[in-house]
């Protein structure tokens, strides 16, 4: 999650993750085959709990089996806490639920579909690998690096909030928006934590000028705007009837929206409309074309125009075929710095891989502090 797209979740401590998702407050961890959660419902107060031991849990698990097919259905009902796992048929993880007297399966299905566990990436590593020389020699440090399918409407606004700005700013953004206009979940550890604003608490009078004083700059506008755009124009259900349309269709709606250009419009095809061959390119990825693969005549060309940002796409399209947005995010995460130094333990030495990728250049997954309102540092309007 240290890279992700969505600058929503925070690391609470050492490997585990938390965030709002899907009406619910989450705390999330993982290790080599298995994503272990825990859910808190709306209007929870109180402190966090522990993650189980992956291996502690596994053991519970075949007890409860062999107790089960022993009849023995009744004591364990009597468990305050419900432990059950999940396996994909077409992904090796397994996912553990950690809750109280709620059903798991509601859980799990929200999880996979956030994750989408039902892409194989080992197929899609397999093709990409033989159809390009340069990703078989990176994907081997960057095994299991998956698209967030993420809400429209957070996507969509996050996105807004990443134009010429940097990964802490954005993170502070979306914090201002949650605090300010979206609604109270609960409360974890005296820290309270709120859903992303709908589409219609952004249409407001004073949303700009409040946004404008939180530090927002020129994309306050950018926000009302669109908000009003869609709410008068279309409705909320529009945004998501898009994951319906074809990857030209919802690229160029989006592009009708104010403070959306291509690579917003791509980001959030990618990551929210289920447009897996959308391809975000920024300079960095730009660099990587140039750097990394032959592509005719752009060498050449000194200044990113809307022919060569469509001549990237297309010939990563060509090359990686319908999932090609999901192999763009696997060379970008090869080159963000902070991963320069990740190492392959199994092989026994340090194989670095090279980036040149300065720090924050695409929204990714920072902590978001919810205690109280920040002043973002005033920039020109």
């Amino acid at each position: 999650m240290a890279k992700s797209e969505n600058p929503g979740w925070k690391e609470t401590s050492p490997g585990q993750w938390t965030s709002v998702l899907a009406g619910n407050i989450w705390t999330l961890g993982q290790t080599d085959d298995k994503i272990i959660y825990r859910v808190y419902e709306k209007g929870y107060n109180g402190p966090s709990l522990p993650l189980p031991d992956p291996q502690e849990t596994k053991s519970k698990i075949e007890m409860k089996r062999d107790a089960s097919n022993q009849g023995c259905d009744k004591l364990l009902k009597k468990s305050s806490i419900k432990q059950e796992i999940h396996t994909s048929d077409n992904v090796n993880i397994n996912l553990q639920l950690i809750d109280s007297d709620n059903s798991s399966s509601k859980y799990s299905v929200v999880l996979k579909n956030y994750f989408q566990l039902g892409v194989n990436l080992e197929d899609l590593y397999g093709h990409w690998s033989a159809s390009d020389p340069h990703f078989k020699a990176v994907a081997a440090d960057f095994t299991g690096v998956r698209i967030l399918r993420q809400d429209p409407v957070e996507n969509l606004f996050a996105f807004i909030c990443s134009s010429n700005n940097n990964i802490s700013r954005i993170s502070g953004m979306v914090e201002n928006l949650c605090k300010t206009y979206g609604e109270k979940v609960g409360i974890l550890d005296k820290e309270p934590y709120f859903t992303f604003p709908s589409i219609e608490a952004l249409t407001g009078r004073q949303v700009e000028q409040t946004l404008r004083e939180l530090g927002f700059g020129y994309r306050a506008k950018y926000i009302s705007e669109t908000a009003k755009y869609i709410v008068t124009n279309h409705s909320v259900e529009w945004l998501y009837s898009l994951r319906g349309k074809s990857y030209q269709d919802a690229h160029g709606e989006l592009l009708k929206l104010c403070g959306v250009g291509a690579k917003v419009a791509d980001c959030v095809c990618l990551m929210s409309l289920d447009k897996a061959e959308a391809i975000p390119v920024d300079t960095h990825v730009w660099q990587i074309a140039i750097r990394d693969y032959n592509i005719p005549k752009l060498n050449s060309n000194k200044t990113m125009t809307d022919a060569t940002y469509k001549q990237i796409g297309d010939f990563f399209r060509g090359l990686w075929g319908p999932y090609a947005g999901w192999a763009h995010s696997v060379l970008f995460s090869a080159d963000l710095k902070k991963f320069q130094d990740r190492k392959v333990e199994t092989k026994g030495h340090d194989k670095k891989v090279s980036t040149s990728r300065k720090r924050g250049t695409k929204a990714e997954v920072q902590p978001r502090n919810h205690k109280e309102k920040k002043r973002i540092k005033q920039e020109p309007t």
